[in-house]
Formats: structure tokens, C-alpha cells, sequence
């Protein structure tokens, strides 16, 4: 193990034991690199590194801080990872479950502004359907808005910051490119009503059941398994 991974370890530590705070500034780098019992040029490794991964951030003249820890942030890495994969595939499996949970939770917790944000997004939806001719770009923004209210609205950051980081525009848009079929953006719309309605209706094994059948069918159509007989 290297010497700025002792740092990177080390900070770590301190922020588990709660020596450091989200928000916190780090102590001076002479002083904590002797804590650290390292180098200050294995520290500046360490930092940047810890950097990288969200953990914490460096302000211009003002030292280095612990960033708030927010699972959004930490977890942003996940969606590079998934838009670097030639086979989505199991990145849309791995989706397609957290997603169906994200439904059944948001059925359960979603209060009267989640649903407005919801409603929102599938009112600019219905407007987008009806552009001549179709701006696929605007239909993708709007669909990956939607499925990240849904997410946001199961009350679990975690699993927010999962189902955003997996279905990241990039993926988003390859999957809709796949959508070769007449009728998909019309189908997929009426499907997001169905989610919603669910969810409106407190109703978390419809939700989860709606969602799953939402995902399955875009994939199945973009590998060309729906609609029967299309290839």
C-alpha cells in the first residue's frame, strides 16, 4: 500500500470516528500529515485522490474541506462506470430492480409535491409528443426526468443516487435510440401515466408491477424482442 493511500484510509477513519465533520475544514497540512505519520507530498496525493471520489473538496484560498457526504455526490462515479460498458445489459437489469423498488417506495412516501413534480414532468411530456417533427433529445431529457422524481420521491438517497447514476442521459439516450418501433414514445407515455397513477394511488405492489413492465419493454424493444416478430 502506498503511502497517499494511508491518507486516503487515514481521513477516512477520521471521518468515521467523527474527528471530522461533513462541512468541516481539514486541519493544516503540516498538522495533518503528522497525524497521519506521512509525508506532505503523500498527503497532496491522498487529498487529491480523496478529491476525485467526492469526499472532499478544495476551495481556492480557503483550504480543504470534507464535502456534505451526500450519497448523490459520492455515488456520481457509478454513472461513468455504466456509460464506459460496451454490453448494457446488466447495467439495465441492475436498474430495472432498483427502479421497481424506487416505485413501490415512492407509492409509499410520495407526498403532494412529489406528485406535482411528476404531473409536471408528464404534462411537458404529452407537449414534447406533439412537436413535428419529434425532438428525440427532448424526449430523453424528459424521460430521465421522470424516472429520477420517481426515484427522489422513495425517500431513500441511496437509492436516488443509485437509479440516477444508472440511468444517466448517456445510457438513457442509447436505449431510446434502440426504440426503432412506431408508437414507442406514445407507449412509453402512457406507460409513465400508469407509474404515476400508482404512485398516486399509494398503491406500491401496482407501482413496482408498472415499472418493472415500463422497463422490460424498453429494453425488450430495444433488442428488438418487441414488439413479436420484429427484429
Amino acid at each position: 500500500m502506498s503511502r497517499s493511500d494511508d491518507v486516503v484510509d487515514g481521513v477516512k477513519q477520521m471521518i468515521l470516528d467523527g474527528r471530522l465533520q461533513a462541512g468541516q475544514r481539514l486541519p493544516a497540512e503540516k498538522e495533518l500529515a503528522a497525524t497521519l505519520g506521512v509525508s506532505r507530498g503523500s498527503l497532496r496525493e491522498g487529498v487529491h485522490a480523496l478529491g476525485t471520489l467526492g469526499i472532499l473538496e478544495s476551495r481556492h484560498g480557503d483550504g480543504t474541506y470534507v464535502t456534505t457526504l451526500d450519497p448523490a455526490l459520492l455515488l456520481a462515479p457509478v454513472g461513468f462506470v455504466a456509460e464506459l460498458q460496451d454490453d448494457a445489459a446488466a447495467f439495465h437489469t441492475v436498474r430495472r430492480l432498483l427502479e421497481t423498488e424506487a416505485a413501490g417506495l415512492a407509492a409509499l412516501h410520495a407526498d403532494d409535491d412529489c406528485l406535482a413534480r411528476l404531473r409536471a414532468v408528464l404534462d411537458e411530456t404529452a407537449r414534447a409528443l406533439v412537436d413535428v417533427p419529434l425532438d428525440h433529445e427532448r424526449l430523453v431529457d424528459v424521460d430521465l426526468a421522470f424516472h429520477e422524481e420517481v426515484a427522489r420521491a422513495s425517500g431513500n438517497p441511496v437509492l436516488a443516487a443509485l437509479v440516477v447514476g444508472l440511468a444517466g442521459r448517456a445510457s438513457r439516450t442509447r436505449l431510446w435510440r434502440g426504440l426503432c418501433d412506431e408508437g414507442a414514445e406514445d407507449r412509453a407515455f402512457v406507460e409513465h401515466e400508469a407509474i404515476l397513477a400508482a404512485v398516486a394511488a399509494h398503491d406500491p405492489d401496482r407501482a413496482r408491477l408498472r415499472m418493472a413492465t415500463h422497463l422490460l419493454g424498453l429494453e425488450d424493444s430495444a433488442t428488438g424482442v418487441w414488439p413479436p416478430g420484429k427484429r
